[in-house]
């Protein structure tokens, strides 16, 4: 199983008692770091979803958390399926969750989460807000720890790509997908679930 922009490792944790083998791979060298250092054993392999080749293939592949809203054009999002595509065996599964599409997204919506642990005190509002064909999305986020409290602000980007775009990249990329309403994270997004037919790699 491999994980595409796999972050800090943390779907990797949950995945690892359900494969026998598994990788990750993400753009950041810094959540790499912590992916790791969370995952001894396990290869988190730097690489761009639009652009990456590991040399192998693998049985099931997931890209989660919205992570391909990042692709800022359908042709980029062509070529990330494309290259998850080519690293399955043929009947290989892929596993996508995506971000909001132009008709379900709310614009202004505003989120909200506080985490505690570790001696720290964590809070994030943000508010989305559609900006052309994708949603802009500032995030302000407060720490506070013994060592004091400090602020930053973080602003992404994410493409509303239409549904009729996801199915496209998937046909494009040699894959039989369905989409499920059904959304085990709760996120309300759904998930695509496709299927490679045959091919090489």
């Amino acid at each position: 199983m491999l994980d595409v922009a796999c972050g800090t490792g943390e779907h990797l944790v949950a995945l690892r008692a359900l494969f026998g083998e598994v990788a990750g791979l993400d753009l950041a060298a810094g959540m790499r770091a912590v992916a790791s250092r969370k995952l001894p054993g396990v290869p988190v392999h730097a690489g761009d979803m639009r652009g990456f080749a590991l040399g192998r293939a693998f049985d099931a592949m997931c890209c989660l958390y919205s992570a391909v809203g990042y692709m800022s054009t359908a042709a980029e999002l062509d070529a990330a399926l494309e290259r998850m595509a080519a690293h399955l065996t043929p009947g290989g599964v892929l596993v996508v969750e995506p971000w909001w599409t132009p008709g379900r997204f709310l614009d202004g919506h505003i989120a909200d989460d506080v985490v505690r642990g570790g001696g720290r005190t964590i809070s994030r509002v943000s508010l989305s807000t559609r900006d052309g064909g994708a949603a802009r999305q500032e995030t302000h986020y407060t720490v506070a720890g013994q060592d004091g409290i400090r602020s930053f602000v973080h602003v992404q980007r994410l493409t509303l790509f239409r549904p009729e775009d996801y199915a496209a990249a998937f046909r494009r990329a040699g894959l039989k997908a369905e989409y499920t309403a059904h959304d085990a994270f709760r996120s309300g997004r759904g998930l695509y679930v496709g299927v490679r037919e045959g091919g090489g790699r």
